[in-house]
């Protein structure tokens, strides 16, 4: 719990300085990195953010959290940046198929680039982050591996919408194709971790025979072990995960999560904020012709916590 009361007391703060309000300086460009909601996830970002703006002084680069996960909210935030004299936005759009006029509006006043999850359809200059699809596939291996045997899996996740949550069920279901596993459901919580921990628990009693669980975002693992740890559950239903929570990591490291698919978000906010200050000043070659810059993810098991664990506090500064 010492995670969740920290982590929730920094994200307070942090979002007490997004809304204090400003009028950016024209001599130094400023550009914002938005996310799609409150998780302990984006922290990684916050230090990728930190170590970019440190590299270059010139701009002045900020982590923006909406107040809520929601399409409008977060359009309302991205045009009082724009507002405010913001030149870029690095966004992960809570849903993209219903923003893309919104998308296109804020891309026509400012630099826009997407990450997490893309929009595709819309004026961005480029996607930085992950590739959902292969990251779905990577969590079928971990459920392969860990039911050799088959087994009925339930997914939970934040947006079902979202073109990420999309591309990695699609990806894990792919993966498991021609196996004895399946993923027969998957619940979305809006990105609420109340709900999302209910979730869990209306599926142990609705899915008795369930025998596996995947938490597609970030907060999703740590919600499903505690429901499963509170069921007196846990390390009976094999658990996969998304991202690297401490709570998830820590299961990971007992072997009551089977292994988790972790992203890169401090490399995406790293790169993506030095590839936007590039654009800004006219440098356009970090731009593919296919507008998609791929940062992969990775399998983390039961050996291998220890030493990621200990690379996450190094690129943190700690």
């Amino acid at each position: 719990m010492k995670y969740l009361r920290r982590g929730a007391a920094a994200f307070a703060a942090g979002l007490m300085l997004s809304y204090a309000s400003a009028t950016y300086a024209a001599d130094k460009p400023t550009l914002a990195f938005v996310v799609n909601g409150a998780s302990d996830f984006w922290k990684a970002a916050e230090a990728g953010v930190k170590k970019a703006q440190a590299e270059l002084p010139d701009f002045d680069m900020e982590l923006k959290y909406p107040e809520q996960s929601s399409v409008a909210i977060q359009q309302r935030l991205m045009e009082d940046l724009v507002a405010a004299g913001v030149k870029g936005i690095m966004v992960s759009a809570v849903d993209p198929k219903t923003s893309t006029d919104g998308l296109n509006k804020i891309g026509s006043e400012t630099a826009l680039f997407t990450t997490d999850s893309d929009a595709p359809d819309t004026n961005r200059v480029a996607y930085i982050g992950s590739s959902n699809v292969d990251a779905g596939k990577q969590a079928a291996e971990i459920a392969k591996k860990a039911l050799p045997n088959g087994g009925k899996c339930i997914g939970f996740v934040g947006l079902l919408g979202a073109d990420n949550a999309k591309e990695r069920i699609q990806g894990m279901k792919d993966g498991i194709a021609g196996t004895k596993i399946e993923l027969v459901d998957v619940r979305g919580d809006d990105i609420d971790q109340t709900r999302a921990k209910k979730n869990v628990e209306d599926a142990l009693v609705a899915s008795p025979d369930v025998t596996c669980m995947v938490g597609f975002y970030s907060y999703n693992t740590p919600r499903i072990y505690e429901a499963l740890r509170e069921a007196g559950k846990l390390g009976q239903i094999t658990v996969v995960g998304f991202d690297d929570d401490p709570i998830t990591l820590g299961g990971v490291k007992e072997g009551t999560i089977a292994g988790t698919v972790v992203q890169q978000p401090y490399l995406w906010a790293y790169q993506g904020m030095k590839l936007m200050a590039a654009y800004l000043k006219g440098d356009k070659s970090g731009i593919p012709d296919s507008k998609l810059i791929i940062i992969p993810t990775k399998i983390i098991g039961k050996d291998d916590v220890d030493a990621y664990a200990a690379n996450l506090k190094a690129m943190a500064g700690n």
